[in-house]
């Protein structure tokens, strides 16, 4: 259930090599990855069952819609299996909601089948507006809905998976990302509603659950 991440600005290819390496050791599902980590990533990765999941429009969403569906092509081919993208958070807010789901329909068009999970910082959202994005998400034909890149005001909350997965019953995968460092954190994630995480603190919560 967890997506080992490594998004900072300054990951280095040793750091990415090592994120590779904990995540065939501790069997996580898969890495989660900056675009121009992808192909390294995936001679690593050769032969295991970690998956690649790329970021595209990341962190802001605020790329064209045309730059997200060429970024995630790119990826696909380089080796990402998996894809998280930013939604249009301005156009979200300001009730654009055609071009939000537009937005998401070309890279789930150009994945071609790959899971696409839509990122949409629920800090700067209200209740309402997690809500429409949610549906936006099962309409546009994601495969999940994801709280938050890890980089704005907030992370995931408790409330906010709750919600999401209320939002979108069984229909789409739920994952929680932002400010989850403990096995607690991530049982009470899984318990709300969670079935991915996204986190850089996966090694201690293994070795916690261990202990």
């Amino acid at each position: 259930m967890i997506d080992h991440s490594l998004l900072r600005p300054n990951a280095t290819l040793n750091e990415l090599s090592k994120l590779c390496e904990e995540s065939i050791q501790y069997g996580f599902k898969a890495v989660c990855v900056n675009p121009i980590h992808v192909e390294e990533a995936a001679r690593i990765l050769k032969g295991s069952k970690v998956l690649i999941c790329s970021v595209v429009g990341f962190p802001f969403g605020t790329h064209a819609p045309e730059t997200k569906a060429f970024e995630t092509e790119k990826v696909i081919r380089l080796g990402a299996r998996e894809v998280d993208m930013v939604i249009r958070v301005g156009a979200l807010k300001e009730g654009r909601d055609q071009e939000v789901m537009e937005d998401i329909r070309a890279v789930v068009q150009v994945a071609k089948g790959s899971p696409v999970k839509v990122i949409l910082e629920t800090c700067y959202l209200t209740q309402e507006e997690k809500v429409r994005a949610c549906k936006l998400c099962v309409e546009a034909g994601a495969s999940f809905v994801k709280t938050s890149t890890g980089f704005a005001s907030g992370g995931a909350s408790l409330e906010d998976v709750k919600l999401m997965r209320e939002t979108v019953g069984k229909s789409l995968g739920v994952k929680a990302a932002g400010g989850i460092r403990t096995l607690e954190d991530a049982i009470k994630m899984i318990e709300a509603g969670a079935n991915r995480l996204g986190t850089s603190g996966s090694v201690a919560m293994i070795k916690e659950l261990q202990d």
